[in-house]
């Protein structure tokens, strides 16, 4: 065991850096997304949607707290969207094209036989439940939990996020029509552009409360300065 108080070098500078960009494009984006939303706050499947066609989501009216702007103006939040959809995208290419280089997935993000064991997974959960995060023989690699979570996000959810914002664009459609074929419609691409967002906004939502729970200040200073101490 590990003894508490040991500093471990935990998160070299690409993923501290991508880490904070993206935190500041998500919440731009999830922002300046319900904006969107509230222009048409219903969500269809197939090619078309409008008023009067039968929707398969009812979305409520974002108050103006969580969109940007605050007063409703949909020029500005797809400005605010498209650009910071950029930073989102390529702010992952950089990444991914680091964390190869550097062996992060490979080190990190590797599944091991006990990653995919059910009977593990669920000691894993009951753990997390207990609020025993950190019981692991080697407490700074991720635990089987963190390791899908993270893979689910950023090689499933993140990708198909971005390509369905691709798919909505008309400019993309005519150079990459199979983008809108592959999601089956404009209006099926924007359902799961939606509905992916809304998983990432759980999963941040979820990650946040674990970090405060596992110890706000030693996760913050080692996503700040990479080095991570040993809780008791």
């Amino acid at each position: 065991m590990v003894p508490p108080g040991t500093p471990l070098y935990r998160h070299r500078l690409a993923t501290r850096l991508w880490h904070w960009i993206n935190a500041i494009a998500v919440v731009i984006l999830f922002g300046s997304g319900l904006g969107i939303s509230n222009a048409h706050p219903r969500l269809y499947w197939g090619a078309y949607g409008a008023n009067f066609d039968h929707a398969w989501a009812q979305l409520p009216h974002f108050p103006g707290w969580l969109t940007i702007p605050a007063s409703y103006n949909l020029a500005i939040s797809r400005r605010w969207h498209l650009f910071f959809a950029l930073v989102l995208a390529f702010g992952l290419l950089a990444y991914m094209i680091a964390s190869l280089f550097n062996r992060h997935f490979r080190r990190d993000l590797a599944l091991t036989g006990k990653d995919v064991s059910p009977a593990h997974l669920a000691e894993d959960v009951r753990d997390h439940v207990d609020f025993r995060f950190h019981d692991a023989d080697d407490p700074g690699r991720y635990n089987s939990l963190q390791k899908w979570s993270y893979i689910l996000v950023i090689f499933l959810a993140l990708p198909v996020m971005i390509l369905t914002g691709l798919a909505l664009s008309p400019g993309m459609d005519a150079a990459w029509p199979w983008l809108l074929q592959l999601f089956g419609g404009r209006q099926s691409a924007r359902s799961v552009h939606f509905v992916t967002s809304a998983l990432i906004g759980g999963f941040t939502v979820i990650h946040l409360a674990l970090v405060i729970l596992a110890g706000l200040g030693n996760e913050l200073r080692s996503m700040i300065t990479g080095w991570w101490r040993v809780p008791a």
